[in-house]
């Protein structure tokens, strides 16, 4: 393919991703575009739906009946794993976003990450040959702990915690634990006579009377979307404050989103909780997962990403839940103060690196094969550990070969295509949010 060619293919396949989005909110949209042009690990992040256009036309030897219809995380790279506080209150080291979730081959997250481990390697001038050990270090780990979840009849005691982890992992979960719910509060609210309402910020909005109330109402549609298991009684629900938001990252520009600020689990303002309230954005699997009997099982994006989180993790914290408004999907989850990224900045060598993605190989078999209690089965009604342990085989060498090889093509392909959708953006080439200096 010529280069004007595949640079077209870029350009139509992120507006046809966004078009919707870019049309509402065209200045979110040239924001994400130009952090997107920072460098190829940007527009990786922020491009999975070129990723699916690309690898759903790939053959995948290792994707059968069972292996190419499991939950996914669906937008898995080097970036997004961090630190949570799970529904039993044990702070977790894990893959820490789902608003890509979705069923499709469990290929596809381990190739997503093995190119951004690749990218990520280029970045920080690692030879191929090290990028290869690296790619090789986190695939034998996915597989060896999917193997080890077939051998257990109690697959949910695994899990990246304070017990069980050392190095850079350990010091990632020990920051986490030194935040605080009060020091949260304080940064997103202030006390009003002997209350708290949410801090005036820029990004915020405050809303009228009818939004008001539609926004009331589908909260408390979003309670009843709370397993009875793990849903709190008494004063937590009360809404004391409530306010529009916008200013995201990379993945969910233009997307209308709401704070709304809760009693908590008593009436101390020091137990008082922040949840967000975000549109669900369509996943980027879905649009090369083609099957209607997947798609039907949700009524809405929100839906489709709480579903899938709770598919995907062994403990889902207990304030997830979904709702709607105006006919559209919102997820609801806490704003945690217990929620710490995965800072890649001072792992420079190889030899830091190799352990840090073992741990995340382990963390990828854990999120494909360990769901919570509160999990919908009927979309995926076998074990997926026995699935993928099946259709490896004894063929490690060569799943790691077919990994390897996949990440080192496809990192180059993105720094390629990283180029053209840079000299695209920057000539107005991207319809609807072209902008000049004079605006």
């Amino acid at each position: 393919m010529t280069d004007e060619a595949r640079s077209r293919q870029i350009v139509d396949t992120l507006v046809e991703a966004f078009s919707d989005l870019m049309t509402a909110n065209p200045a979110a949209f040239r924001t994400k575009f130009r952090k997107m042009a920072a460098d190829p690990f940007a527009f990786y992040r922020g491009s999975a739906c070129l990723f699916y256009a690309d690898v759903a036309d790939r053959e995948d030897p290792w994707a059968d009946e069972r292996t190419s219809r499991v939950w996914i995380q669906g937008d898995l790279h080097a970036e997004n794993f961090g630190t949570y506080m799970d529904g039993d209150g044990v702070l977790i080291f894990d893959v820490n976003d789902f608003d890509e979730a979705y069923v499709g081959h469990f290929t596809w997250d381990v190739q997503r990450f093995a190119a951004s481990l690749a990218l990520l390697g280029w970045r920080k001038a690692i030879s191929d040959d090290d990028i290869s050990l690296l790619v090789e270090r986190y695939v034998r780990a996915y597989i060896d702990q999917v193997r080890w979840f077939v051998e257990q009849s109690d697959d949910r005691s695994f899990s990246l915690r304070l017990g069980t982890t050392d190095g850079v992992i350990h010091q990632v979960l020990q920051g986490a634990r030194l935040r605080t719910r009060v020091g949260l509060l304080d940064e997103i609210t202030e006390t009003e006579g002997f209350d708290r309402v949410l801090r005036d910020v820029p990004g915020l909005r405050r809303l009228e009377d009818d939004e008001r109330a539609k926004v009331l109402d589908a909260f408390e549609r979003y309670i009843e979307s709370i397993p009875e298991s793990k849903r709190y009684r008494g004063v937590t629900y009360t809404v004391k404050d409530i306010a529009g938001r916008s200013g995201f990252g990379i993945g969910s520009a233009g997307l209308p989103a709401y704070t709304v600020l809760i009693e908590g689990f008593n009436e101390a303002l020091d137990n008082d909780v922040v949840l967000s309230m975000k549109q669900g954005n369509v996943a980027a699997p879905t649009r090369v997962v083609t099957d209607p009997a997947i798609a039907a099982q949700f009524h809405h994006h929100g839906h489709r990403t709480v579903i899938s989180q709770r598919a995907l993790q062994a403990h889902a914290p207990r304030l997830l839940g979904w709702t709607d408004l105006d006919g559209v999907g919102y997820v609801v989850a806490e704003v945690s103060p217990y929620e710490a990224d995965l800072d890649w900045t001072e792992l420079t060598e190889p030899a830091q690196i190799a352990p840090v993605v073992e741990n995340l190989g382990r963390a990828t078999a854990k999120v494909h094969c360990v769901a919570d209690a509160d999990a919908d089965h009927s979309l995926v009604p076998f074990q997926t550990e026995e699935a993928i342990t099946a259709v490896i085989g004894g063929r490690d060498d060569e799943f790691v070969a077919w990994v390897t090889d996949f990440a080192h093509t496809y990192a180059a392909q993105v720094r390629t295509d990283h180029a053209l959708f840079v000299e695209a953006f920057r000539n107005g080439a991207i319809p609807g949010v072209a902008a000049t200096a004079s605006e």
